[in-house]
């Protein structure tokens, strides 16, 4: 959410960031649907002040025995009386136009992430690891993995398309990566475990910026509540409407959860396989930090995930997205992108975002400035992948696939497999 005030301060510098996300200058109509309401709303406390000082001399002239001019002033309270329930009720449509105005834009960007139209225009910042050189043509993991446990035939019959059942060891290496990240992120990077609700309400979904503009992506119940998209909703909001002390920060939490996600606007894109599904695992990262702490946290968040990437020795590349790539709430973002050897290309399996006060504005989430009792700000929020739990199976599938149709289980997984050490294809 922005800060109406700034945007009259700085009006140019808004619609210049604005453009720079592809967006049309929207300052002038804002400041004059501003100066509207700020109007209005002083002509509602004009009259709110005057009736209630014409209230108090009715007392007085009724007390001299002054009747006409107490009849007057009745009349005249009456009158006001009338007219500030429409002048109250334009008023509040006047902010509700504003505040709906005003949270359908996307956050600006940080000042030096790259200008760009799409995914081409994103720059690679580093890469790890070197692909492996097989010695026999790398398969799908598509084509690898039904003959190993992963069910795709079952999954749509249950549910429709992009669900999969998963069986027996296949099922195991899921479950032994969502707990190998959680280790990891706990026990070296300092994140706090949580079980959070995967459903929840609309003031969560729209402090975390899901609401109203992306209600088609994401599946609601029959009593209004919402799936999570992803554990960013429920994390993050654990502080919404909160006032932290500041030396509770940075907040640092962590969810191995379900996450749900319709994609309507993604038909198409990865319907096969084990990519892109409705209902899938990731783990989760979310810091709350102080605003000057805010880009490093940034830098901290996207090594936290790096390091799952090469503990499991999977190759990957780091991007940072361009202003026409970049998620809704984000002002700067880093996607890691996993070597698949089947498709012959990287695939995103992170995305790392600093949200700046965006998120905490809609939340109303602030802090209290230490020895300054009197002095809050907003707090800002960074949340990331830890890893998706399914694109990384899909990863180890295709880096770790054998000739003859097995794939081996990576050292990093073997404490948590009960003595597999190898998927082998059912028979």
């Amino acid at each position: 959410m922005h800060d109406i005030r700034l945007i009259r301060e700085h009006p140019q510098a808004f619609d210049a960031a604005l453009a720079r996300r592809g967006a049309e200058p929207l300052a002038a109509a804002l400041i004059a649907l501003d100066e509207e309401r700020r109007a209005l709303t002083t002509q509602v406390q004009a009259a709110q002040s005057r009736r209630n000082e014409a209230s108090k001399l009715i007392g007085a002239a009724m007390a001299k025995g002054d009747r006409d001019t107490a009849g007057t002033l009745k009349a005249e309270v009456a009158a006001l009386k009338d007219e500030m329930p429409a002048l109250e009720a334009r008023a509040d449509d006047l902010a509700a136009k504003l505040k709906a105005a005003l949270e359908i834009i996307p956050n600006l960007p940080a000042d030096d992430v790259p200008d760009g139209a799409g995914e081409e225009d994103n720059v690679e910042v580093s890469r790890w690891g070197t692909p492996r050189a097989f010695d026999f043509t790398p398969g799908e993991h598509a084509d690898i993995a039904p003959a190993l446990g992963m069910d795709f035939e079952t999954g749509t019959r249950l549910s429709g398309a992009r669900f999969t059942f998963l069986r027996g060891d296949m099922a195991r290496l899921h479950r032994a990566l969502g707990q190998f990240m959680l280790d990891v992120q706990t026990g070296e990077h300092g994140y706090a475990e949580c079980n959070p609700p995967v459903l929840v309400g609309d003031d969560a979904m729209y402090g975390t910026d899901k609401l109203p503009k992306f209600a088609e992506d994401s599946f609601c119940t029959t009593n209004g509540r919402w799936l999570i998209p992803t554990s960013e909703v429920s994390l993050t909001a654990s502080v919404m409407g909160e006032l932290l002390d500041e030396s509770a920060l940075p907040l640092r939490l962590t969810a191995l959860t379900l996450c749900f996600r319709s994609e309507a606007g993604a038909a198409g894109r990865d319907t096969r396989g084990f990519i892109r599904q409705h209902q899938f695992e990731k783990c989760e990262l979310v810091s709350i930090v102080k605003p000057e702490d805010s880009e490093a946290e940034h830098q901290r968040m996207i090594r936290a995930a790096e390091t799952i990437l090469e503990r499991l020795n999977l190759p990957y590349r780091k991007l940072l997205l361009c202003t026409g790539d970049m998620g809704f709430g984000a002002r700067k973002t880093y996607d890691l992108e996993v070597w698949l050897p089947g498709q012959g290309a990287f695939r995103e399996i992170s995305s790392c975002s600093n949200t700046g006060d965006f998120q905490a504005r809609r939340m109303n989430t602030r802090y209290r400035v230490a020895g300054e009792q009197k002095t809050t700000q907003f707090v800002h929020t960074l949340n990331g992948s830890g890893l998706a739990v399914g694109r990384t199976l899909v990863a180890v599938i295709e880096n770790y696939q054998n000739a003859d149709g097995s794939v081996t289980v990576p050292d990093a997984l073997l404490p948590y497999m009960g003595g597999v050490t190898k998927l082998e294809p059912a028979t």
